[in-house]
């Protein structure tokens, strides 16, 4: 599996933009844009189709309509600089987890064994539940 860290992201894929940020930090919070917004375009990524789709899946809401485009806004810390660590992380993060190809499901039936172990204890059951009837004198 490819760790975050070994993701290369080119830096011509990136354009960010820098956003006020907001909760606590008063007036330095209020005055300065420490959010930041990144946004990548997938096509300059050269990613696999495969790999591409996957990544368009785990990013969910934050794909544009068009699908050509990857928002990631970033808000947390009052410094400019760990947000944008931060954002530039979280698409990492979504690359390395694009690059695992899930494992196929294989169909299974189960056993005679299995099947007749689960109706013997259906039957078991049923006749537990009969008893508790109401009782007659």
């Amino acid at each position: 599996m490819m760790s975050p860290d070994e993701v290369r992201i080119p830096e011509e894929a990136l354009s960010e933009t820098f956003l006020a940020g907001t909760g606590p930090g008063g007036q330095h919070a209020n005055t300065s844009e420490t959010g930041v917004q990144l946004r990548v375009r997938l096509a300059a990524l050269g990613l696999a189709p495969r790999v591409l789709n996957r990544l368009r899946h785990i990013a969910g809401s934050k794909v544009t309509k068009d699908r050509a485009d990857i928002i990631i806004t970033c808000k947390a810390s009052r410094s400019q600089d760990s947000n944008r660590e931060e954002a530039r992380a979280r698409l990492a993060e979504m690359i390395a987890k694009a690059h695992v190809q899930p494992k196929k499901r294989r169909k299974t039936k189960p056993s005679r064994a299995a099947k007749a172990k689960r109706v013997d204890a259906k039957v078991k059951r049923g006749q537990t539940k009969k008893l508790r009837g109401k009782v007659q004198h």
